[in-house]
C-alpha cells in the first residue's frame, strides 16, 4: 500500500473506529429525511430496539493460555468461497442514501470477496451494476404478479451475472415506518419546499444527485403502466408484487436453475415446507424491525431454524459490529449479511466508506475471536457462555 494511503487508513480508523461513529457523521451528511428512511423502522420500533437488547444477551467465555492464533475468517457457502463471513444486503433505493451507492459497494464486495446482494427496487439496474460485479453476486427479488415480468427479471439477472437469487417473503404489504413519514419521504420523494431545504444543506449529497440524476427504481422502469397513488411509504414497486404462495416458490424454483434462498423467514414451522421445495439456503430476518413492530429478535428464532434444518442459514437484524457476526454465526448462522451499516459508511465517507467498513469489521472479527481463543469460525458454540 502506498504510505499515502496507508496514513488516510489509519487516520479513517482513528476517527471512525466503531458503526456508531460513521452513523453519527452519516446523519450530518446526508439530508434528514433521507437518513429518516435509512436509520427507521416500523411502529415504535420496539422490534428495532429489541433485535439489538437480544443480540447483547448473548456472551462468550473469554479464554487465557490459548497461545498466539490466527484465525481462518474464510466462509464456503452455496459453492461460492468468500474470504469473510459477512456481506452486503440488499436496501431499497440504496441510490437514494448516496449516489451511485449500488456500484459503489458492489466493487468493493467484489475486491474484499464479500457477496453482494442488489434490491429490486434499487436506484441502478442489474445491467448498470453488471461491470463491476464478480461472480458472486446476489440479487433480492421481490416478487412480481406477472409472470411475464418474473420471467423478464429473472433473465435480466442471469444476464447481468448474478449467481445466486434472495426470493424475499415477508413484505407483503407496506410497513407504515412513521419516522420515515413525519420526515416528508415519499416514494418516488416529491422536493418540495421542506425536502428542498433539506437537501440545501446536505451540498455533497446534493451535488452527487445532481451528477447521478434523481434516484428512482429503475429496475422496473419497464414495467410500471400504472401512476395511480399509493400510500406514503409504499414505493411504486407494489403496483407489481403480489404476496407469494407456496405455486409461486415452485415457479420461482422452476425458473432459476442456481442457488435460492429465501428470505425472511422466522417461523421454523415453515422450513420443512421450504426444504421439500427445493431452496437451497434459508435467510433468518425480522427484516431490521422495518416491516411488523411486534416480532420477536431475529437472533431469538435463529437457534429454532437451525435446529429444524440442515440447510445452510444466512442472518440478518441489528448487527452492530463483529462482535454481533460472531454471536450470530454460534447460533447456527452459516453467513452474515448487514444492510444500513454499509450505507451509513457510504453516507458518512463517500467512496472511501465500504473498505473502511469492510477493514473495521474484519479486524472487529480477530480482535474478539482472540479474547474467546478461538480460531475457527466453527469452535464458536463451545465458546459461549453457560448463562447465554
Amino acid at each position: 500500500m502506498h504510505p499515502h494511503a496507508l496514513n488516510t487508513a489509519m487516520d479513517l480508523h482513528s476517527k471512525y473506529p466503531g458503526l456508531e461513529d460513521l452513523r453519527k457523521r452519516a446523519q450530518k451528511r446526508i439530508p434528514h429525511f433521507v437518513f429518516e428512511y435509512l436509520d427507521s423502522g416500523t411502529g415504535r420500533e420496539v422490534t428495532t430496539a429489541r433485535n439489538r437488547t437480544a443480540l447483547d444477551a448473548i456472551k462468550f467465555t473469554p479464554s487465557v493460555l490459548h497461545g498466539p492464533q490466527t484465525p481462518d475468517l474464510a466462509r464456503r457457502f452455496l459453492g461460492a468461497d468468500y474470504t469473510v463471513p459477512f456481506g452486503v444486503a440488499p436496501v431499497g433505493m440504496s441510490g437514494l442514501i448516496w449516489p451511485d451507492a449500488e456500484r459503489l459497494l458492489a466493487a468493493e464486495a467484489a475486491r474484499a470477496g464479500l457477496p453482494y446482494c442488489l434490491s429490486t427496487v434499487a436506484a441502478q439496474t442489474p445491467e448498470h451494476v453488471a461491470p463491476v460485479l464478480d461472480d458472486k453476486a446476489w440479487f433480492q427479488l421481490y416478487p412480481p404478479k406477472d409472470e411475464a415480468v418474473l420471467k423478464d427479471i429473472i433473465t435480466r439477472v442471469k444476464t447481468a451475472g448474478f449467481r445466486t437469487l434472495v426470493l424475499t417473503l415477508d413484505v407483503p404489504v407496506a410497513s407504515r415506518r412513521e419516522r420515515q413519514t413525519r420526515s416528508g419521504l415519499t416514494q418516488p420523494p416529491k422536493f418540495g419546499p421542506r425536502l428542498l431545504w433539506q437537501t440545501a444543506q446536505r451540498p455533497a449529497w446534493a451535488l452527487g444527485m445532481l451528477q447521478n440524476g434523481a434516484p428512482r427504481m429503475r429496475t422496473l422502469d419497464a414495467y410500471i403502466k400504472d401512476d395511480r397513488n399509493l400510500p406514503p411509504t409504499a414505493h411504486i414497486g407494489y403496483l407489481l408484487r403480489t404476496s407469494p404462495d407456496i405455486s409461486y416458490l415452485k415457479r420461482v424454483r422452476a425458473l432459476w436453475d442456481g442457488p435460492l434462498i429465501v428470505k425472511g423467514i422466522m417461523d421454523p414451522a415453515s422450513v420443512q415446507t421450504l426444504q421439500t421445495e427445493g431452496v437451497d439456503a434459508l435467510w433468518v430476518s425480522n427484516h431490521a424491525g422495518r416491516q411488523f413492530d411486534g416480532a420477536l429478535a431475529s437472533i431469538e428464532v435463529l437457534p429454532h431454524i437451525r435446529a429444524a434444518t440442515s440447510l445452510p442459514i444466512v442472518f440478518d437484524s441489528g448487527i452492530g459490529g463483529g462482535l454481533d457476526i460472531l454471536r450470530a454465526l454460534a447460533h447456527g448462522a452459516d453467513f452474515v449479511m448487514l444492510g444500513r451499516a454499509w450505507h451509513y459508511a457510504l453516507a458518512a465517507l463517500g467512496a472511501r466508506g465500504p473498505q473502511h467498513l469492510t477493514e473495521m469489521l474484519t479486524q472487529d472479527l480477530i480482535a474478539n475471536l482472540g479474547q474467546i481463543g478461538v480460531d475457527n469460525l466453527g469452535d464458536l458454540p463451545a465458546r459461549l457462555s453457560p448463562t447465554a
